[in-house]
């Protein structure tokens, strides 16, 4: 069974890496471990709070790889503890999340079991760009001066 595409359609050129970034984001979010927030704090910053009770600054990794933010934590077990029961996960986590362009990580902080990323991006004016159209003559002429420039002189 083939895959229906969202950008299949001849009006939307250019939007491959769309597509390929939906590809990865359904490939990583498959695992709800660790939860997390995403909090919108203005126009132009957001929060990623990610619950990581009992890792340290130490046991994670924040890292940027390819337009995407990688988070990853790992736990050494502490040796001669004994547990009666162990509610609090001690497994590693793999989180990543797909940036737009643009989109810088301004910082990242361990805060009572809460790991807060934040990300922010510069605010852009929206660019209106005039196109001038040329008469069909103007082209046919620009044609024959291309072609007369380029043919071989003998």
């Amino acid at each position: 069974m083939t895959r229906m595409s969202l950008f299949n359609s001849p009006l939307m050129l250019g939007f491959e890496q769309f597509e390929q970034a939906i590809d990865r984001i359904s490939k990583t979010a498959s695992d709800g471990y660790p939860p997390y927030n995403v909090e919108k704090l203005a126009d132009n910053r957001l929060r990623i709070t990610l619950a990581v009770a009992g890792f340290t600054t130490d046991d994670m990794q924040v890292q940027i790889e390819s337009n995407q933010l990688v988070i990853h934590g790992k736990q050494n077990d502490e040796q001669g503890r004994v547990y009666l029961h162990r509610g609090i996960a001690a497994r590693q986590f793999h989180r990543s999340f797909v940036l737009a362009d643009g989109v810088e990580v301004s910082g990242a902080a361990l805060d009572n079991g809460l790991l807060h990323i934040d990300l922010e991006w510069p605010l852009t004016e929206p660019a209106i760009k005039t196109i001038a159209i040329r008469n069909g003559g103007d082209q046919k002429q620009v044609n024959m001066k291309t072609l007369e420039n380029s043919e071989p002189k003998s």
